[in-house]
């Protein structure tokens, strides 16, 4: 009988033992990629989302990203500001400015338009731009420059037009009802 139980039990050991390293290797109970549960936000912009005068780390990006954490939101919010665009720039370079499985840009226009007389062309190009993404299932959200009046003038740099990190700060805790609210929080 200990011979029988013997035999039986050594496969029995090995068929138990495959079973975990399969299962090791193909990751059951492990978690999700951190990544695809993440909220993914493109911040889409001119030289206030990008932060000029500032770090990157102290864009309003990057304090969006923090204020989403401290609401415990999985949020990974990635600064596309580029000093000077246009709505045309940022409508040219949309496809590679928000990746696919984005779920929500915030369209930052700015007035680069009206200084390269292009100003015509502004409001179509934002009806592009929001067209496009919504066509993508991207929720869209447009931060216009009034939104920069909320920002006094002790925060602001020297050219009037631009922000100190604090200032940056400001525009993340005024456009995070709205991000909250996108993403279902």
């Amino acid at each position: 009988m200990r011979r029988l139980l013997e035999a039986v039990g050594r496969p029995i050991k090995l068929l138990s033992l495959a079973c975990v390293v399969i299962a090791a290797v193909v990751g059951f109970g492990a978690p999700v990629d951190a990544q695809a549960q993440s909220v993914r936000i493109v911040a889409l912009g001119a030289s206030n989302t990008n932060g000029k005068g500032v770090s990157r780390s102290q864009a309003y990006p990057a304090h969006l990203q923090a204020l989403l954490k401290q609401k415990g939101v999985d949020g990974v919010v990635t600064n596309a500001g580029i000093d000077g665009d246009t709505t045309g720039g940022m409508l040219a370079r949309l496809g590679s400015a928000v990746p696919a499985g984005t779920q929500v840009v915030i369209l930052q226009p700015g007035g680069n338009d009206k200084r390269r007389g292009q100003e015509g062309q502004r409001a179509g190009n934002i009806a592009k731009i929001r067209s496009q993404l919504v066509a993508r299932g991207v929720k869209v959200i447009v931060m216009e420059n009034d939104a920069f009046r909320a920002v006094p003038q002790s925060e602001r740099a020297a050219d009037g037009q631009h922000f100190t990190p604090r200032g940056y700060a400001i525009l993340a805790q005024n456009i995070l009802p709205q991000v909250l609210a996108a993403v279902g929080k």
